[in-house]
């Protein structure tokens, strides 16, 4: 993989090299939609939040946020480090291949696709499930969750083969939607002084609340949420300026997210009051709409109106982090592919310069994961996207602590940036709030997936199993090479 690590001449502007993306596609904005996509902020809110204050540590919830924005913040340092010197859409793959060997870095290309491909299933689940349920309503035509992710699989495979600028677009629209009417909420909120119990900052940043009940549910749930912000440097190839625009990006993409997470949480338990949150998140819980406890508040600031528009803007949240997610895919089979990894058709591009045959294989592989739970009758929230979400985020969190040891071993060999803090202290810093992560993540992985412990012991299994199944690829392809060679 030497050759990844300087991307080829571009000799003009917006003329595409053979076998590359198209370059100066996308700017600082366009890329940090396809992260903010990725993390679905009101699908993160109405989901990930009520549990977090109920099961977490309550009002402290926001201070959570604040603190998994950290540990991310600390992992982009040496991120983007490596990113000036490595720019490809293979991206931790790449990273990871850079600092630990070839075979651990096709390992962990691996965990890359398992993640993407597991969350996106996820998102299909309880967008099928949403969208359903909508439509019934309004239409009075009840037809399965399924049915409805099926049409939106295509839509996305032909949104995908459009052409990045045209995904940039749809997906700036959705975002903008939700994103807007959160901010707007917490900022009123906030200029009008919370609740009946006021703001209630003590109550939400003190050392005490962080600490109370059971913090690391809440860490948990907060790293959960900021899933997909990585999704700067998968696009490196095709941002303008990548060794300014990427480092951009995602040093903005992590701010915007951690303010975004916890001033709408704060807000969220200043309605209700810190007294009162936890008991109003665990009644939203129990009733089996955990959103409620998030719509509630806003339809008491804005009217009864939002309780109609969120239900399709959560709709649009999933399908934009479905969108996002197959583009990322799609590109890490566009690199193995280049790569001699994975047959070199997935390289094929159409004339949009776009990776169709490695969608055509993402969407495949969408039908293979999702079909199954519609085939057995499953519901798609409590085991589709409950089971897939949950373990996705735990393969990626495996990505992001490989990425920072990568990073450190990196310059530490190559010495081509030799400053300590970006390439050796905030890596070394970041890793190890990962790994506090991830025991977080294995110690309360029922919590999660929302299933039994046995359940949750075969799926959480199923990532370093698929790491092994990659190196023991990589190791197999190598060999035959050097046969064939030999």
């Amino acid at each position: 993989m030497d050759s990844q690590t300087v991307s080829p001449q571009r000799t003009e502007p917006d003329t595409p090299t053979p076998g590359m993306l198209k370059p100066n596609a996308l700017g600082v904005l366009g890329i940090l939609f396809f992260v903010l996509s990725a993390q679905a902020p009101l699908t993160g809110i109405a989901g990930a939040a009520p549990i977090a204050v109920a099961l977490g540590n309550g009002p402290g919830v926001p201070a959570a946020y604040l603190v998994a924005g950290l540990v991310i913040l600390l992992f982009s340092v040496g991120f983007v480090a490596m990113g000036r010197h490595v720019v490809d859409a293979g991206a931790f793959y790449t990273y990871i291949g850079k600092g630990l060997g070839r075979t651990t870095g096709t390992g962990s290309a691996g965990v890359a696709l398992f993640a993407y491909c597991t969350i996106q299933a996820a998102m299909y689940g309880l967008y099928g499930s949403i969208v359903s349920g909508m439509v019934a309503s309004h239409t009075g035509l009840d037809l399965p969750w399924w049915v409805w992710t099926l049409a939106t699989m295509a839509v996305v495979q032909a949104l995908g083969a459009a052409g990045i600028e045209m995904g940039a677009k749809v997906l700036a629209v959705f975002v903008l939607a939700e994103f807007s009417i959160l901010s707007v909420f917490a900022l009123v909120a906030l200029v009008k002084g919370g609740g009946a119990e006021g703001l209630g900052f003590a109550d939400s940043f003190s050392p005490g609340a962080a600490l109370s009940g059971a913090p690391g549910v809440a860490v948990m749930f907060a790293v959960a949420s900021m899933f997909g912000f990585e999704a700067t440097a998968i696009y490196g190839e095709e941002a303008r300026e990548p060794r300014k625009t990427v480092p951009r990006a995602t040093y903005l993409s992590v701010a915007v997210v951690t303010g975004f997470f916890a001033l709408t949480s704060w807000m969220l338990i200043a309605s209700y009051g810190a007294s009162e949150a936890t008991a109003a998140a665990g009644k939203a819980l129990e009733g089996g709409d955990g959103a409620v406890f998030v719509f509630a508040p806003i339809a008491a600031e804005f009217g009864g109106w939002v309780n109609d528009v969120l239900p399709v803007l959560l709709a649009t949240s999933l399908f934009a982090g479905i969108l996002t997610f197959h583009n990322s895919a799609n590109r890490y089979l566009f690199s193995l592919g280049r790569d001699r990894l994975l047959p070199g058709r997935l390289c094929a591009l159409n004339r949009r310069h776009s990776p169709w045959v490695a969608g055509c294989v993402q969407t495949a592989v969408a039908v293979a994961l999702v079909m199954p739970f519609a085939m057995a009758g499953k519901d798609p929230v409590l085991t589709l996207f409950s089971w897939f979400s949950g373990v996705a985020v735990l393969a990626m969190m495996l990505l992001y602590l490989l990425t920072s040891v990568s990073v450190v071993v990196f310059f530490r060999r190559e010495r081509l940036d030799t400053r300590p803090w970006n390439t050796l202290i905030a890596p070394l810093l970041g890793a190890l709030g990962i790994a506090g992560a991830i025991w977080l993540i294995l110690a309360n992985f029922s919590t999660l997936i929302g299933g039994e412990r046995t359940t949750a012991v075969w799926l959480a299994a199923s990532v370093p199993v698929i790491m092994a199944l990659g190196v023991l690829t990589a190791r197999v392809r190598r060999r035959a090479v050097e046969v064939v060679g030999g």
